[in-house]
């Protein structure tokens, strides 16, 4: 099942089977890289590193870049390759955000991705911060996500709820948030046989969201091998393709906001790959390719 090519790459949008949807409402799946997944490969912060970046994912198959703003000549050359960007930052108060969410705007009208506060903010201070961020986001027209992750006030599965009930509460609406599924499957210590089940909480945040941060996990690790080096997926990958294809399903059958998912595959570095892994970029390659068949797949019923 899932034999990895040698060349991994994606099929042509124009290739993708839509049915039962019509293809004036079928929703696109955008996949794009974070830069920091190919850091073992080129620092972007040199031009030679960036056009390096660049046309290895357009190789590859995907559609966008997330990298810091300040890259030299970032724009231009996203422009060049043909791909989009989505931004990202991080933030501790509300001053910051109107500056920060232009910046990320003047280079991308993809969703945007902010991790923000720290593991120890109070949590009526987190919804606060977090009513602010969605309020400027409004005000901007840009689609800002809180992101779930480790050391921000989201670092807990329940401080996350809270934070997401708080800012209903207060305003009737949910915030958006991008799920990075990999930091509250460890805090929980899961078994594979209980991922759908325990981090599918709040299905209906998950499926109001226009962004998804993928890196495979299991109960013990936030980043697991995709591959086996035989050609095939390891069998941790295999754990948790279940859970991905659940995602996938469940934001199909969501409000499918602006009819585009943006899904980033990830592997990184920075203590989340270890010296036994594949190469970072290699696996990254081979979850995109895989979801690229699962959403296809999903979309033939």
């Amino acid at each position: 099942m899932g034999l990895i090519r040698k060349s991994p790459g994606f099929p042509s949008k124009t290739n993708l089977i839509t049915n039962p949807m019509t293809c004036a409402n079928a929703p696109e799946l955008i996949l794009h890289v974070n830069h920091w997944s190919l850091l073992h490969e080129a620092d972007p912060h040199a031009e030679a590193g960036l056009l390096k970046h660049l046309r290895m994912i357009r190789e590859a198959g995907f559609q966008g870049y997330c990298a810091p703003v300040d890259l030299p000549g970032l724009k231009e050359r996203l422009d060049e390759f043909g791909l989009r960007f989505g931004g990202a930052f991080d933030a501790q108060s509300e001053e910051q955000f109107a500056d920060r969410i232009a910046a990320c705007l003047a280079i991308g009208d993809g969703p945007i991705n902010c991790q923000l506060a720290n593991h120890d903010t109070p949590v009526e201070r987190a919804i606060e911060l977090t009513i602010a961020l969605m309020e400027e986001s409004e005000r901007q027209g840009a689609e800002v996500h809180l992101e779930v992750h480790r050391d921000t006030c989201t670092e807990t599965p329940e401080k996350t709820a809270a934070i997401i009930a708080g800012v209903k509460a207060a305003t009737g609406k949910r915030p958006r948030v991008n799920f990075d599924y990999s930091h509250p499957a460890v805090v929980k210590h899961l078994n594979p046989g209980t991922y759908i089940e325990r981090l599918f909480e709040d299905v209906e945040t998950f499926q109001q969201a226009t962004l998804w941060h993928i890196r495979p996990f299991n109960g013990h690790h936030c980043q697991i091998p995709i591959t086996d080096g035989r050609g095939g997926y390891s069998p941790e990958y295999e754990d948790c393709r279940p859970f991905i294809r659940q995602a996938l399903t469940h934001w199909l059958k969501g409000p499918r906001p602006g009819n585009a998912f943006w899904v980033m595959p990830e592997q990184g570095t920075m203590g989340y790959h270890l010296s036994c892994h594949p190469p970072v970029a290699h696996d990254m390659i081979a979850i995109g390719k895989d979801i690229q068949e699962m959403w296809m797949a999903l979309q033939q019923g």
